[in-house]
């Protein structure tokens, strides 16, 4: 990255770092440290575990003091629907962090800066390179800032296919997953799912398995019913 880009990121994320290049590392994709610069430079996947780790203690650590009423089981799924694929990589697209990347040739062109694997692992690079940098306090403030907060509606996803069917129930509706498609690699397919509600189209949705991609769709369904 060359300096304007870095400021633009730290402006994005609300820290600045002391040592660039710990940025440098969160947005480089093991393409590249192969390929393009022969391992001169690490991958991200050091910090993406290391992030991933500090992710659950603090969102634990959130959940446990928040919701003194909730027990072990429903912390856990809280904590499942907050540090899923879906969540992280939601919020680092709105964060425009694919942008940011430094991949192959080949991963770029197949797709590799807006995959929702990549842009979950982003964030927890991201989270990884702000504690080396600064701190576990450091940390704490960007998950806080990007994670922890509208809960309710992140939780949304999590339960979105058990939710509809209540209100399915409820409402007498037959639920139907129409399987339209699927693409790509047979290491990375993507599934393409049509929701129906008693026969009628009602939301699609795209994941890297089937029942992601339903998961998707019932997200879908949902955000258009609570508009």
């Amino acid at each position: 990255m060359n300096n304007e880009e870095y400021e633009t990121l730290e402006n994005i994320i609300g820290y600045k770092f002391n040592d660039k290049k710990n940025l440098d590392i969160a947005f480089t994709h093991k393409s590249y440290a192969n390929e393009i610069v022969c391992g001169k430079r690490q991958s991200y996947e050091r910090l993406e575990f290391l992030g991933d780790a500090i992710l659950e203690f603090i969102v634990s650590d959130y959940l446990f003091n928040e919701y003194k009423d909730k027990t072990e089981g429903e912390l856990t799924k809280i904590r499942a629907s907050l540090v899923c694929e879906f969540t992280l990589s939601r919020i680092a697209r709105e964060l425009n962090f694919g942008e940011f990347g430094s991949f192959s040739k080949g991963e770029k062109n197949t797709g590799g800066r807006d995959r929702d694997s990549i842009l979950c692992d982003f964030f927890e690079s991201v989270t990884g390179a702000i504690y080396m940098d600064g701190g576990l306090d450091a940390a704490k403030n960007f998950i806080y800032k990007f994670l922890l907060t509208d809960i309710e509606n992140k939780k949304l996803f999590y339960d979105a296919k058990t939710k509809l069917q209540e209100i399915s129930q409820k409402n007498n509706s037959t639920l139907e997953y129409v399987l339209l498609g699927e693409s790509g690699p047979e290491h990375n397919k993507i599934f393409k799912i049509q929701l129906c509600i008693d026969g009628k189209p009602v939301a699609q949705g795209e994941g890297h398995s089937r029942k992601s991609a339903e998961q998707h769709a019932a997200y879908n369904a949902l955000e258009q019913m609570l508009k």
